[in-house]
């Protein structure tokens, strides 16, 4: 999720929480009526294709840049820099935007070979409502820019690994993912150095330490709710940090910090895991230098 100056922002059905727990209700009872007629359907059901990657003739690394804020709030400028600052560095640089994020996507991803991923990504917690009061559980979600539907990804719905997320009232529901589902997604990242620059995204140490379990070397992403006017630029001045200037994580996280300060309209502030990441440079990290 991301937030604007008045605090409006998108969330796992959290914007409106009586909507939201009606919600909730109405898909679980509808998906164990129909299960066994949805699971019939599902097998005749082909997944859409998520597209092939590129990779640049004679590049040493891969990275990515997953933009389903595209959807929303396309920002051509920053991906044009982002990619600069990749590219510089000795990556080929994989676009990924808009309608290309779905579900199915986020369950091949990490077995895609990125070495660094950005993740341009709504993000939030799922809200559980009770007696009238709204209860964060400890669970972190990607949002997709997949339309959801009771009659998609069967299983992990009712596994609840998946589930329906608001980004905005302009638009329908989307699928999002949590950290359960990137645990038992296809394969396993390759020493990745992961950036999320969604809202909440190190809330927890959920999403953080799936990451980690399967298979990354450093996890970045924001202790609360992130302004989107801020948060780019804050991305891009530690890029720069990383890429450009060659600093260790800790170093360049707090050389951002120091540079822009939290957040101005919520406080946030870069994280980072796990802790001993924080001494190596982005090269040490994709390479494994320390372990």
């Amino acid at each position: 999720m991301f937030a604007d100056k008045t605090g409006k922002r998108a969330a796992v059905i959290e914007k409106i929480p009586g909507v939201f727990y009606t919600h909730i209700i109405i898909m679980r009872y509808h998906l164990k009526i129909f299960t066994i007629v949805i699971a019939l359907v599902t097998l005749l059901a082909v997944p859409a294709g998520c597209g092939d990657t590129q990779q640049l003739e004679g590049a040493l690394e891969r990275a990515a840049i997953i933009d389903q804020l595209y959807l929303l709030e396309p920002d051509s400028s920053f991906i044009g820099e982002a990619a600069g600052l990749l590219e510089s560095y000795g990556f080929a640089v994989d676009l990924w935007q808009g309608s290309e994020i779905t579900v199915d996507f986020y369950r091949k991803l990490p077995s895609m070979g990125y070495k660094l991923i950005i993740f341009r990504v709504h993000s939030g917690l799922l809200m559980n409502i009770q007696g009238g009061a709204a209860k964060a559980m400890e669970t972190t979600y990607l949002f997709t820019a997949e339309n959801y539907t009771t009659v998609r990804y069967i299983t992990d719905q009712l596994t609840d690994k998946v589930s329906s997320a608001l980004m905005s009232d302009k638009i329908p529901l989307v699928f999002a993912v949590n950290s359960a589902f990137i645990k038992g997604a296809e394969g396993r990242f390759e020493d990745t150095v992961v950036i999320m620059m969604g809202c909440e995204s190190y809330y927890y140490e959920d999403m953080p330490k799936i990451f980690i379990e399967k298979g990354a070397s450093a996890y970045i992403g924001w202790s609360t709710v992130v302004s989107l006017d801020y948060v780019d630029s804050a991305v891009l001045d530690l890029m720069g940090n990383l890429f450009t200037a060659d600093m260790p994580l800790a170093k360049g996280i707090n050389q951002t910090m120091s540079d822009l300060g939290r957040d101005p309209n919520f406080n946030a502030y870069l994280k980072y895991y796990p802790p001993a990441s924080g001494n190596q440079t982005v090269k040490e990290l994709i390479k494994n230098e320390m372990k």
